[in-house]
């Protein structure tokens, strides 16, 4: 999922049976043994007495007895990792994917749709080397600079001032030193577990002096005439040698690694609690220093792709009954639950429908978009780029919310969407469709996920939406989205979910209706409108 800016409001090539990792150690072969031991016996359970369509029945059968989800994870996340738009990372991830899509039949090609700043990822190592010696958690965010050699400086916070004349008149302090530029966060337990150990007193006293924190920090950036983006331009011009933030989730032990807003200097995420000591001491006067060393490599840009592949329809070829998921990822760990678990739900549904449902009415299409979490770029350029498969396009299913099981489905503003939606979930195994909350005619999604970008060119377009399972909190965007968080369980289900919504949108001897509901009026009086049909962010020259 797209991203929010810390802290001040919070920043918040083809191979077979082996993988496509980097040109360095270029195939990583995945031992028999090792994915036997890792096989999941889980099984998705229907009721004996159900009727199911037989070729439904097979898809079950087929996830209980012989899924490949854990061998797909295993490539994607382990041999490959984070996929971030720009890096050889992310072609890697493409060029994977189509050729799993063609080791089963599925004709397959990269669409690409723009270009993209080239960077690669390398080590980070953080080090206090005074006032004591200790090794600390830190990363770079992506696209920092790299450091030529490790930086050796002091750490200093910003300074107590309330005008941008007095902060600028401070900011040839900041020459030579790493900047600690985020909110300092006094308590690094969370809000539940301070809940459930507190007084009511307690809690309520401690959660209002966090707010009152954040508050005055927001204020404090505010009135010294900065953001997110322009402070760190000015420590860098200033002649900082690094910033550091620390982007805490409000979970122990979780940050949130997004981008770079330097050009020249080095800039990283600590961990709080490492984080939260430097800024003591530099408070207290002790002027601690640390050793950086952030290694990355700059790249010429890189062509951005969608993998896209496609199960010509027998009946109606030129209709389509699409399979969405981003491909891409921030790179703070290795892109599991946003969005590897549904990459993994498509790709395996796609392999279940080839072989279980030859005879497909209408052509089944899988996306697997890239740059998504800079604003649904792959998507949108998909929507733009085929006006034809806009055209006939059945319907658009999309998962993009982390690794539980589907509990949300939405009809996404389209009047009718309750007499189609229905009909094909009444397809699916009750076992499966009984989680579901459906919410019909819905609203229109403006964004959050791919499913917008069709839904706003008037195309159904339908969020199956997950059971969070602490996603927000815990994996989305950061340094613990590993493969370790995935409930192999719950994407099993999903993968029944959606090859049978596929399998019944082909199948369906109508058109799905593009009727849009009647809008609601807003708190002030006015018609919603419906969200506007964006074009894709085609390269990285403006994006910040």
């Amino acid at each position: 999922m797209p991203f929010r800016l810390l802290a001040f409001p919070p920043f918040c090539p083809i191979f077979k049976h082996s993988i496509y990792v980097m040109k360095i150690n270029r195939y990583f072969v995945v031992p028999a043994v090792v994915l036997a031991a890792q096989f999941s016996w889980a099984q998705v359970k229907v009721d004996p007495k159900e009727k199911l369509d037989p070729i439904v029945k097979s898809f079950v059968d087929e996830i209980n007895n012989n899924s490949q989800l854990e061998n797909m994870a295993y490539e994607l996340l382990d041999g490959i990792g984070p996929r971030l738009v720009g890096t050889p990372e992310m072609l890697a991830a493409n060029e994977w994917s189509a050729e799993k899509l063609r080791s089963w039949g599925v004709e397959s090609n990269l669409q690409q749709f723009g270009t993209w700043k080239g960077w690669q990822r390398g080590i980070t190592h953080v080090d206090m080397v005074y006032p004591r010696v200790k090794s600390l958690t830190a990363t770079q965010l992506a696209w920092s600079p790299a450091t030529k050699k490790a930086v050796e400086a002091e750490v200093i916070v910003l300074p107590k001032v309330s005008s941008k004349a007095e902060f600028d008149a401070w900011l040839p302090s900041a020459k030579g030193k790493i900047v600690l530029m985020a909110q300092y966060q006094k308590i690094g337990r969370s809000d539940e577990q301070i809940k459930e150990f507190a007084t009511t007193e307690l809690y309520e006293k401690l959660k209002a002096e966090k707010e009152q924190a954040g508050k005055d920090f927001r204020d404090y950036v505010k009135n010294i005439g900065y953001d997110n983006n322009t402070l760190p331009e000015a420590l860098e011009k200033a002649g900082a040698a690094g910033i550091a933030i620390s982007n805490w989730t409000g979970i122990m032990g979780a940050n949130r690694i997004f981008g770079a807003k330097t050009s020249k200097i080095p800039m990283i995420d600590i961990d709080i609690e490492d984080y939260g000591m430097l800024y003591r001491m530099a408070e207290k006067g002790a002027k601690p220093k640390i050793r950086l060393e952030a290694q990355s490599k700059i790249l010429p840009d890189a062509k951005s792709f969608n993998t896209i592949g496609m199960i010509k329809g027998k009946e109606k070829p030129e209709e389509y009954v699409i399979l969405s998921a981003h491909l891409d990822s921030w790179d703070g760990a290795q892109g599991a639950t946003d969005n590897g678990t549904g990459t993994l739900t498509m790709l395996e549904a796609m392999r279940i429908l080839k072989k279980y449902y030859p005879n497909n009415k209408r052509t089944i299409v899988i996306g697997l978009w890239g740059s998504e979490e800079q604003g649904l770029n792959g998507s949108r350029g998909f929507v733009a780029d085929n006006p034809q498969i806009m055209k006939g396009t059945q319907a658009v299913f999309n998962q993009d919310n982390g690794t539980g099981r589907v509990v949300n489905i939405s009809g996404q503003g389209f009047a009718d969407s309750y007499s189609y939606i229905g009909k094909w979930l009444n397809g699916v195994p009750k076992t499966v469709r009984d989680h579901i909350k459906t919410d019909f005619p819905g609203m229109p999604g403006g964004g959050g996920s791919d499913h917008a970008s069709f839904v706003a060119a008037g195309v159904p377009g339908f969020s199956l939406g997950s059971l969070n399972w602490g996603y927000f909190g815990y994996t989305w965007h950061t340094t613990k989205d590993t493969y370790d968080k995935i409930v192999f369980d719950e994407v099993k289900n999903n993968v029944v979910l959606t090859a049978a919504l596929a399998y019944m949108a082909s199948e369906d001897p109508e058109f799905t209706s593009r009727t849009k509901r009647v809008m609601p009026q807003d708190e002030k009086g006015e018609t919603v409108k419906w969200p506007e049909a964006k074009e894709p962010r085609r390269d990285s020259k403006e994006y910040k």
